[in-house]
């Protein structure tokens, strides 16, 4: 199927809704070396009625393509010395995403340092080269770094690193400015991620006007929506 169709087909399905990420790296509770979990976080997401799911390894975009059948959004989140970004860093993660069937491949678009050397544009161009017919979703924590993704032929930004570098705004919650001024200025959808706690926030997120949001933690991760109500109670 061409790009358009897919990319169509994607934000027709995402627009206006929740798209549950699920993801579980090396040391959390739910993450098992011996196989995947996380497509029975998805089946969960799916009957809730999630249009995609964003998440994380290879091995879960395949079993979560096969368990829900719906698009993924894929990523692989590895530290690389040098690398300050760790969301699909390098062609290698590029590659894997591609050969596992990832409907939209989501990466690192900061401006913070590569261990290759080399600017964040200069490698949306190598990819863009190799593979001029995949969607690309631009991992990104401020407004510059959002336009200058979208200036450099990204699909879709999304506001996933908002307060997860140096430089970007640390807030308890979501970046609804970020979120508001992108949709505003950004010729492509924006997806609204990151510290989205609670369904009033989710809500809230919409109304800024990006064309879908993304909810994690708050829905998938145990031990942070633990540690949320243990820090709440201990607080009073």
């Amino acid at each position: 199927m061409e790009k358009s169709k897919v990319l169509n087909d994607f934000l027709e399905r995402s627009r206006g809704k929740m798209i549950v990420s699920c993801q579980a790296v090396p040391g959390e509770p739910l993450y098992v070396e011996e196989q995947s979990v996380m497509y029975l976080m998805a089946r969960a997401a799916a009957q809730a009625g999630s249009p995609a799911i964003r998440t994380s390894s290879i091995r879960d975009v395949v079993a979560i393509k096969k368990e829900t059948g719906l698009p993924v959004i894929g990523l692989v989140k590895v530290q690389y010395e040098g690398y300050e970004s760790y969301i699909t860093p390098t062609m290698k993660e590029v590659d894997d995403l591609v050969a596992a069937g990832s409907d939209v491949v989501a990466l690192d678009c900061t401006m913070r340092k590569r261990g290759d050397g080399r600017s964040i544009n200069e490698f949306l161009a190598e990819i863009r080269e190799k593979y001029p017919d995949i969607i690309l979703m631009a991992d990104i924590s401020t407004y510059e770094e959002g336009i200058n993704a979208w200036k450099c032929g990204v699909d879709i930004l999304g506001t996933t690193m908002s307060g997860y570098t140096s430089y970007s705004p640390k807030l308890d919650g979501p970046d609804y400015e970020l979120m508001r001024r992108l949709s505003q200025d950004a010729d492509i959808p924006v997806i609204g991620e990151g510290r989205i706690h609670d369904p009033s926030q989710a809500v809230e997120a919409l109304r800024t006007g990006v064309w879908a949001i993304v909810v994690g933690g708050a829905i998938t991760r145990p031990l942070e929506i633990a540690r949320r109500f243990m820090n709440a109670i201990q607080a009073v």
